[in-house]
């Protein structure tokens, strides 16, 4: 093993809400990278989350890690419980004496979604949800793991959300408890970038584009393997990219000695693909949210130009 081919080897890394999705994406090209990757969420072989799917678990994904070439350790943890998160940080110190890496990945939000309807139309339980699991979530992760982060100068932060700050910041999301829980990690971000800055940290927002997560390619009915079908009845959904993307976008910025330069800003897989020369794993290269805006004044748009 090298840092040539292992750029992350002898990193500790902890991804809160990797289950599946984006933080399984990222947790695995972690590992990929050569990290050692805690991986926490809610489901496990043994127990179900409220999303309600048993297909996907935190001890898969730890296997990935490893087998992906770095060392994946499966943590059961409930973010919304601080004495679960502090027990959480005192086993990686415990374990490693150090933290390199801690990615805000816990959502698990979207059966609680629903669009087009007015703020007092909406579920309030459902809506006071979803600020609980993006929002706090992101809060007591942090407030709990900082300290052993800090402990070494030059961590990092990752607060993955939905959307750049560019765009969300001059497009409602069409429900407003989910335009909250999606904006509040990239101000998290902004705060956290200054309160790191004397360690040498350093926190920033990213964003996938258009996720193939598990839950997006059952919901179209497909696979990795076919998801290109979903795009016959939805053409937008040719611009979509696989956890992979993300996943690779949050490693470069990990081994990128010169990361600070970002510190503080919000950015997107597409954005940091074009900065660091990685595809995605069919070696594409998707820039989702560049399609969103050229669409809105050019009706003439296609995904395709896009990736």
């Amino acid at each position: 093993m090298t840092t040539t081919t292992k750029p992350l080897a002898g990193r500790i890394a902890l991804v809160a809400g990797a289950t599946r999705g984006a933080g399984r994406g990222i947790a695995v090209q972690l590992g990929a990278a050569g990290a050692t990757v805690y991986a926490t969420g809610r489901t496990t072989r043994e127990r179900l989350s409220e999303v309600g799917r048993a297909t996907e678990t935190i001890e898969e994904t730890a296997e990935l890690v490893t087998a992906a070439g770095g060392r994946g350790i499966a943590v059961p943890t409930d973010h919304l419980e601080p004495e679960q998160v502090r027990a959480l940080v005192e086993r990686i110190d415990r374990e490693q004496g150090r933290l390199d890496v801690l990615v805000n990945d816990v959502w698990g939000g979207e059966h609680l979604v629903t669009f087009g309807r007015k703020t007092w139309e909406t579920d309030l339980a459902g809506g006071l949800r979803m600020l609980e699991l993006g929002v706090k979530t992101h809060a007591i992760t942090s407030h709990a793991a900082l300290p052993l982060l800090t402990r070494n100068p030059g961590g990092l932060v990752v607060e993955v959300t939905d959307g750049t700050r560019a765009y969300n910041g001059t497009r409602y999301r069409e429900n407003l408890f989910y335009d909250l829980a999606k904006n509040a990690p990239i101000r998290m971000a902004f705060g956290l970038a200054r309160e790191l800055e004397e360690y040498g940290g350093t926190a920033v927002s990213v964003t996938p584009g258009w996720l193939r997560s598990e839950q997006m390619l059952a919901g179209f009915g497909v696979t990795e393997e076919n998801w290109r079908e979903a795009a016959e009845k939805i053409p937008d959904f040719a611009v979509a990219e696989s956890p992979v993307y993300v996943g690779r976008a949050v490693a470069a910025l990990a081994a990128d000695p010169d990361r600070r330069r970002w510190t503080g800003q919000s950015l997107s897989s597409g954005q940091l693909a074009a900065e660091y020369g990685f595809t995605d794993a069919d070696g594409s290269r998707p820039d989702a949210w560049g399609f969103l805006v050229a669409k809105e004044t050019d009706p003439d748009a296609r995904p395709e130009d896009y990736r």
